[in-house]
């Protein structure tokens, strides 16, 4: 397959530590350029990761002719503004998460979404350990899957942090809380219909520092999670079936490149006795996420989750932050 032609906007750490490295290693991947407002910061970037170009605005990026696709990690903000701009010059885009700060303002990507390729970039979900996972509950190995259980935290207070930001899109829910309700959707196969939230607030900050949320699934059929970004560092997922459970043991982000491990419970044990370990092999999912999409572009494949995906996610994030201020079920 012919290369797609990237450009990346914006020196975001998540581009550059994790995403950008992956997709370097893939031979449907070129990196072509980079911009940032600061172009020393641009240059910076292009020049640590190999990157043939770097521009001082977006602006300029965007209208390199030679870029067919763009990667917008921007502040959340930001994500459907340069979005937008990105298609209207032509550029297909994948955007990091969550792709809006509401279901409507994902909304005005449909039309766009019409022209170019949008998705959202949700890169466990081409992640082997997602996929194995998956296969086992449709196989019928844990019976019946009833309950998705998601603990998510890590610990940042630092007020300049854009996670830290609530005009920006800071916060736990939009951060961290999008994961697991990703996860109940990829594994229960379908929508919430609705949901309720507990949420504290950081009195300066003014971010959700701890969200528990609860989304009914219908059919009996539950996520429950629990996010924070002022809790000491954890993730883990549970797949409770009526036979059996799935453990993922580092859901969101596993060593990139490397092994991960999964646990199967027989549930014949509560001392663990019936838990088999799983290995899954190496695998970078930053590197297949843009393989798939640059398979999309080139018309190899269709694209597998697309703009009403993205808006399904933000009715369930618009549904608990509704909950926080009605303390009742809100519907998705």
């Amino acid at each position: 397959m012919k290369k797609v032609v990237w450009g990346v906007l914006s020196t975001a750490k998540i581009g550059l530590e994790r995403v950008l490295p992956g997709m370097l290693k893939s031979p449907m991947c070129d990196i072509r350029a980079i911009a940032s407002r600061s172009p020393a910061a641009a240059r910076k970037a292009a020049d640590k990761l190999g990157i043939a170009k770097a521009y001082g605005t977006y602006e300029e990026l965007l209208a390199d002719p030679e870029i067919e696709a763009i990667y917008n990690p921007l502040p959340n903000h930001l994500h459907v503004p340069l979005t937008l701009q990105a298609a209207a010059a032509g550029k297909h885009v994948l955007c990091e998460k969550p792709i809006a700060m509401n279901a409507d303002e994902a909304a005005q990507l449909k039309a766009a979404a019409g022209k170019v390729l949008i998705m959202e970039a949700f890169m466990e979900r081409f992640h082997p350990q997602w996929l194995r996972a998956r296969e086992l509950v449709r196989s019928g190995d844990i019976g019946t899957l009833r309950v998705v259980q998601f603990l998510f935290c890590y610990s940042n207070t630092d007020p300049a942090n854009i996670r830290n930001r609530a005009d920006i899109g800071g916060g736990a829910l939009y951060d961290i809380g999008c994961y697991p309700i990703t996860a109940g959707r990829f594994f229960f196969e379908a929508e919430p219909r609705r949901g309720i939230a507990l949420i504290d607030r950081d009195p300066a900050f003014r971010t959700d520092r701890l969200t528990s949320a609860l989304l009914d699934f219908g059919s009996g059929r539950h996520l429950d999670f629990t996010v924070s970004t002022q809790l000491t560092p954890y993730q883990r997922v549970h797949l409770c079936g009526t036979r059996g459970r799935v453990e993922i043991q580092i859901p969101v982000n596993p060593a990139q490149g490397g092994q991960t491990l999964l646990y199967k419970d027989d549930g014949s044990s509560l001392a663990g006795a019936g838990v088999r370990t799983e290995v899954v092999p190496e695998s970078d999912q930053y590197r297949l996420q843009g393989e798939v999409f640059s398979r999309a572009v080139r018309g190899e494949i269709s694209l597998p989750y697309g703009i009403d995906n993205a808006i399904h996610g933000m009715r369930a994030i618009d549904a608990l932050f509704r909950s926080e201020t009605s303390r009742k079920w809100e519907e998705v």
